[in-house]
């Protein structure tokens, strides 16, 4: 659908630019203009569309003279040869063979309508159309009367004839109608639409704003001065938190080291984190610890546990007004609680990232770096970005509360847990507080670890239907220390071990990491299978000091 189609949609009949000429005009005698009223011969040709009625100015005189489409002659008869004296031998093209070939062309741009011109249409000027008498001089331009004499169409012409085209006051004859106005007319629309939907949009702004119209901008509101964040928000959180959490920096005295995070545990400036930060260091190095707002402190290991990887450093100069971060009860952490993490990943210090906690009590095995000792635990798994340098940074719930130590990631390229050099992939591991905090509490007084036992030796064999006692072997240790806890309770080497209190136990780490989450001295209660034939019995945890 073209545009000049749509732009011409709706619009009224252009009128003709110029009399037509009957094809056959009839040979009789010139007559002068016919009066009004007179009815029209037959050679007359149909009026075209209709107009209303108008008078026609008269005119006098003849048409300009050297115009290009200058009256016939005087005298000039219809069906008679033009352009050649009467008797002349020569053939001129009769009226009839004009109107054949296209003659008359349209009329040239012509002054204004009733302009008083001469040759204006309906103007007071020589020869003008519909003005003193017909096309031609002296009589009308078909032979007998004027076109359309006597009748109420196209206006009555001057000395009471009809005369073609006479306009009507206050409408002149329109100019003849030409290919690109349906295009321009659109694009006048367009733009008269766009123009009146901009308009009455700065008219509505206007008026919303005071009600004056004088300008359509609308200021933008000013940003409030102070700006402040609640306590709750992550914002509010990190803002509180990052000026308790340090970067580390371990520098073994063999030149291998790294960095990692530790927060706050207490006012005599005592930084709780993970035992493989801090390992390189421990015998021989250097330690230091930055904090957020760059003053870094010498610091020395207190004391550190390779099976929970928890470790307690102190700095040997603490500053006034240390903040120790609060800790929460990580029993209470749910399934879905949204968690920060706060840490120094790939040595970008005091980063912030958040997530959920998307499992519980999920077993970790992991190790110091060195490929000798494993630890275990029963970890809290969150979607919150750790990557290598986050180890020993706390993991926050939303009010700002440790709930765990971030500890090690499922990597992809690894295939295993542990601190590889691998990106985060959404699944982080985290010891829970309150384990960590036992931990803590005998390193400070003791310098040395304390972990709970049931006395029995289980395969670390990971996946399967339980944890199974190893199978007594010749020469070496028994599986089943004599007088142990496991020994009193009736447990026996080959037993399975399927449930520790509530919670299924699959293999040997899954089981550990289960019994130290408690302390020496706890009563649990163990299923098993021996034979086929399941039983529960219960246990009176022991303990072990230091690392075996």
């Amino acid at each position: 659908m073209s545009t000049e189609n749509e732009g011409n949609e709706g619009k009224a009949p252009a009128v003709p630019s110029a009399p037509p000429v009957p094809e056959t005009a009839p040979d009789t005698a010139p007559h002068a203009a016919a009066s009004e009223g007179t009815p029209a011969s037959e050679g007359t040709p149909p009026s075209g569309p209709s107009r209303p009625q108008g008078a026609g100015h008269q005119g006098t005189g003849s048409a300009p003279e050297g115009g290009p489409y200058a009256a016939p002659p005087a005298g000039a008869v219809a069906g008679e040869p033009l352009g050649a004296p009467a008797g002349d031998p020569v053939q001129a093209p009769t009226v009839s063979q004009a109107a054949a070939a296209g003659w008359p062309p349209p009329p040239p741009v012509q002054p204004p309508y009733g302009s008083g011109g001469d040759a204006a249409y309906g103007g007071t000027g020589d020869a003008a159309y519909g003005g003193g008498q017909g096309y031609g001089a002296g009589q009308a331009y078909s032979a007998g009367q004027a076109y359309g004499a006597g009748a109420p169409e196209y206006g009555g012409g001057g000395q009471g004839t009809a005369v073609w085209g006479a306009p009507v006051p206050g409408h002149g004859p329109k100019q003849p109608p030409r290919r690109s106005a349906g295009l321009i007319t659109a694009v006048l629309v367009a733009a008269l639409v766009a123009g009146g939907v901009g308009g009455g949009v700065g008219y509505w702004a206007a008026e919303n704003n005071g009600g004056s119209i004088g300008s359509t901008t609308v200021s933008a509101g000013e940003a409030p001065k102070d700006l402040k964040r609640d306590a709750g928000t992550v914002a509010g959180v990190a803002a509180k938190s990052l000026p308790s959490v340090v970067t580390i920096e371990a520098q073994g005295s063999n030149g291998e080291g790294g960095t990692g995070t530790g927060f706050v545990y207490d006012k005599e400036g005592h930084i709780l984190t993970n035992n493989h930060v801090v390992a390189s260091a421990a015998n021989g190095g250097d330690l230091t610890a930055t904090f957020s707002d760059g003053k870094k402190h010498a610091a020395e290991v207190v004391g550190r546990a390779e099976g929970y990887d928890v470790a307690v450093i102190k700095l040997k100069k603490a500053p006034s007004g240390l903040v120790p971060l609060p800790l929460a009860n990580s029993d209470q952490v749910a399934v879905g609680d949204p968690t920060i993490a706060i840490g120094a990943p790939f040595g970008l210090s005091n980063t912030v990232t958040t997530g959920i906690i998307s499992a519980k009590n999920r077993p970790v095995a992991s190790g110091d770096g060195s490929g000798s000792n494993n630890s275990y635990m029963s970890a809290l798994q969150t979607d919150a970005s750790i990557n290598p340098g986050n180890s020993g940074g706390p993991l926050l719930d939303s009010r700002g509360a440790v709930i765990g130590i971030n500890s090690a990631i499922q990597s992809a390229g690894s295939g295993g847990l542990g601190q590889s050099q691998a990106g985060s992939i959404g699944l982080g591991f985290a010891i829970p507080i309150n384990q960590a905090k036992n931990v803590a509490e005998q390193l400070i007084k003791t310098g040395q670890p304390v972990y709970p036992l049931i006395g029995a030796t289980v395969s670390v064999a990971e996946g399967g239907d339980g944890a199974m006692i190893s199978p007594q072997s010749e020469g070496g240790p028994p599986a089943v220390t004599p007088d142990g806890p496991a020994a009193k309770a009736g447990l026996k080497a080959g037993d399975v071990i399927t449930k520790f209190n509530d919670t299924p136990i699959d293999s040997g780490p899954t089981l550990i990491g289960q019994i130290w989450t408690h302390k020496p001295g706890d009563k649990v209660t163990i299923t098993y299978k021996r034979d086929g034939k399941e039983s529960t019995v219960d246990v009176i945890l022991g303990e072990r000091k230091g690392e075996s």
